[in-house]
């Protein structure tokens, strides 16, 4: 995890982001801090141009419209054409039609490199369709002590059959190549009360991704070790008087300070 982190300092990945607008300047943000470079277009006639000078490409349909569409497919075929990584962030999948189809079009027409979502989004795209608490996890498919053995029996075989490595995200996080699966436990619950973690994890993920292209898995796990125990750190030195605003500039920050060390000491995971 130490290598993954240190290779993405010093390579400066610039990330592609077809992101949605509640959380883009986050996004860009928290790609600044963990050593890569951001850019933004969702622009159909202007995607293939940017996605062609970037190392990665980020697809997050959280604030879907028509134009916003074509150039995802877009830019994701000029991705899939130079052999860049190409994360699909299937936000809202299950609570829209038009949000469930994209997401499956998607998958069927590009090569994805990484899908990160939660659990009633990967869900959704496993069996074609499902719902969701608008854009958060049913309480019904979380991930527990109790269901983890069938959570990773279904996100392993869900990424040998997709072809593409599965992070499932949530209080629990599994990474998984259709071989291995990482059970991550990093994370504070105080994370969900701020809008654009996730969305902040997928940007990291495709830098990660970007900067490590001999070994994929262990730098998606490595990138959702960061966010976790960022959010850690960060709630670690929250003080009288902060909210959920100041938490998410602590995370930030914290991700923008880490070190190698700090990181191989404070992942928590196990390999299944």
């Amino acid at each position: 995890m130490k290598e993954c982190l240190g290779n993405v300092r010093n390579r400066v990945p610039l990330v592609h982001n077809i992101t949605n607008y509640v959380t883009v300047n986050d996004v860009a943000n928290a790609l600044l801090a963990c050593g890569g470079s951001p850019i933004m277009s969702d622009e159909a006639e202007d995607v293939e141009d940017i996605t062609s000078i970037c190392g990665g490409l980020n697809i997050n349909i959280g604030t879907l419209h028509k134009t916003s569409i074509e150039g995802m497919f877009r830019a994701g075929r000029k991705a899939n054409e130079l052999g860049h990584p190409v994360l699909l962030d299937p936000v809202g999948a299950g609570a829209s039609a038009l949000r469930t189809d994209t997401a499956l079009e998607l998958m069927r027409e590009l090569r994805l490199t990484v899908i990160r979502g939660n659990i009633s989004e990967i869900k959704t795209l496993a069996l074609g369709s499902g719902t969701t608490k608008g854009v958060d996890a049913d309480v019904a498919d979380a991930v527990t002590e109790e269901t983890l053995d069938d959570a990773v029996a279904f996100v392993r075989e869900f990424a040998k059959s997709a072809g593409c490595i599965i992070a499932v995200t949530g209080a629990t996080d599994l990474v998984s190549d259709g071989e291995r699966c990482y059970v991550i436990r990093n994370g504070r619950p105080e994370m969900g009360k701020i809008t654009g973690t996730g969305c902040q994890l997928s940007g990291i993920m495709t830098a990660y991704a970007a900067a490590n292209p001999g070994r994929l898995t262990e730098a998606c796990a490595a990138a959702v070790c960061v966010m976790g125990l960022a959010g850690e750190i960060g709630w670690s030195r929250m003080q009288e008087g902060d909210g959920n605003a100041t938490y998410r500039n602590r995370i930030i920050d914290a991700i923008y300070n880490m070190t190698g060390e700090e990181l191989e000491r404070g992942a928590r995971y196990e390999l299944r």
